[in-house]
């Protein structure tokens, strides 16, 4: 199904909002995660810089519900169809992770946020 060994392991994930097609966020996903992900009908993805499977909205509460799993052509890349709950899929409050725009040689913040990541987030 998916050809998760010609990628090392890991396959790119985009998640993309169901309804409005925006492109909400890409991670990565080992086989695992892809597993549970079709086992449980929630997002789960492969964290490579905590070198564990990072279940979407375990922090933050801002889950991401799977409405649809596609897979491209060449068996090694993933596209979630999801409805994401909490209103964001960004760690940093935005609705998307694409919330910057490249303006000439600068990135401009094109995006509102819907939450505050220090109050989300604090340890």
């Amino acid at each position: 199904m998916i050809d998760f060994q010609k990628s090392g392991g890991l396959v790119p994930a985009i998640a993309q909002d169901h309804q409005t097609g925006e492109v909400l966020m890409m991670a990565w996903m080992n086989q695992e995660a892809f597993d549970e992900t079709r086992r449980t009908g929630k997002a789960v993805y492969f964290s490579r810089s905590r070198n564990k499977l990072w279940r979407k909205g375990e922090e933050s509460g801002h889950v991401q519900t799977v409405k649809g799993i596609f897979v491209d052509c060449d068996a090694d890349t993933v596209l979630l169809k999801v409805d994401q709950i909490g209103g964001a899929a960004c760690h940093e409050g935005y609705k998307s992770c694409f919330f910057r725009e490249l303006a000439g040689e600068e990135l401009k913040v094109v995006a509102e946020r819907v939450f505050d990541p220090k109050a989300v987030y604090e340890k």
